[in-house]
């Protein structure tokens, strides 16, 4: 069965399930997720806990003598399975569809998976695991959603901020979950429960922000300015490689050239999404940026794109010169506002 992440605590309150897949991207939210089936299995009798990690000549047969072996006292027993690439190839797929078929009901089994890509989602091993255990898929915390869980969070340990303060918070942890948690956690020891105000948290919140190249796209798709610039800054702060920043933006903008082009032809733009294997929430921006962006503009943005990659590999005569971030910041600029 599928569990929300919500609806963990309420389903621990009963007789635990014998197997249990966590799949997520969000370590943070993964690791309270399994602390807590963890725990529940302590207390309910599961004390010993044996721990496999499938990496390079892992041998499956491991984990099936461990379901099938009894404790040498007695005890009831939870297996810990990690799959750090979510990848367990031909060998390990067959042998977790057999584990799935063949329970043992002294033990109680915790996989830990990756947010799995398109394709391995249909994998047999997975439908299997799906059928047997509860399965729970903790997705991303977008940055739309941030200063919800923010709030959400504060409010847990009795304290409260107004928007401002709440969105400064969002600014400075962004792309950073864990961080998030620790800032959070520290205004609980710095302050008492109740309303915070702005400058007790913008005294106590690091900048700890970690910036993802690909949700530079999400900002200039969304026509946020504020965010671009924060996040063109932060990346080249970072030491990210510009080559690959301006990759991901040129090919958002040959996409979005794709899809105006498709439009203009008279093709429905959920078909063109389809084809072009967009969707999430890259699939609820695109249709407001196409609104916002014509195809000229659209050309004009690839064509500067090249001229970035010529400012990089220093192809560009003295007189054109310039800094190449700054360009590639102008470029995301004129795509945002649709200019």
């Amino acid at each position: 069965m599928q569990l929300r992440i919500d609806a963990l605590d309420a389903h621990l309150a009963k007789p635990l399930a014998p197997l249990y897949v966590v799949s997520s991207d969000e370590h943070l939210l993964a690791l309270e997720a399994t602390d807590k089936i963890r725990k529940t299995a302590r207390a309910q009798g599961f004390s010993e806990r044996e721990v496999m990690t499938v990496e390079r000549g892992f041998k499956w047969g491991e984990l099936l003598a461990a379901n099938q072996s009894q404790s040498l006292f007695g005890d009831k027993k939870l297996i810990e399975l990690r799959i750090p690439t979510g990848k367990p190839g031909k060998d390990g797929g067959q042998a977790l569809q057999q584990y799935a078929a063949s329970l043992s009901p002294d033990n109680i089994t915790l996989i830990t998976l990756p947010k799995l890509d398109w394709a391995t989602q249909k994998a047999a091993w997975v439908s299997a695991l799906q059928q047997a255990s509860v399965f729970i898929d903790i997705p991303l915390v977008e940055r739309a959603q941030l200063p919800g869980w923010i709030g959400t969070r504060l409010a847990a340990q009795r304290q409260s901020a107004d928007r401002q303060s709440i969105d400064f918070i969002a600014d400075r942890v962004e792309g950073n979950l864990l961080a998030a948690h620790q800032e959070i956690q520290k205004l609980a020891l710095l302050y008492p429960e109740g309303k915070l105000t702005f400058e007790q948290i913008h005294d106590a919140v690091l900048n700890v922000a970690r910036y993802d190249v690909f949700k530079l796209n999400e900002a200039m798709l969304s026509g946020d300015v504020e965010r671009l610039v924060r996040m063109v800054e932060g990346l080249k702060g970072e030491g990210e490689a510009l080559p690959l920043v301006l990759w991901a933006v040129a090919e958002e903008v040959r996409t979005l050239l794709k899809l105006k082009a498709g439009v203009a032809q008279g093709k429905a733009l959920g078909m063109l999404l389809k084809e072009y294997r967009i969707w999430g929430p890259r699939e609820r921006l695109m249709e407001p940026a196409l609104r916002r962006l014509s195809l000229p503009a659209l050309e004009r943005a690839l064509q500067e794109a090249a001229q970035v990659d010529k400012m990089i590999k220093g192809l560009r005569a003295k007189a054109f010169a310039g800094d190449a971030w700054d360009a590639l910041l102008q470029l995301g600029l004129k795509v945002a506002q649709g200019r």
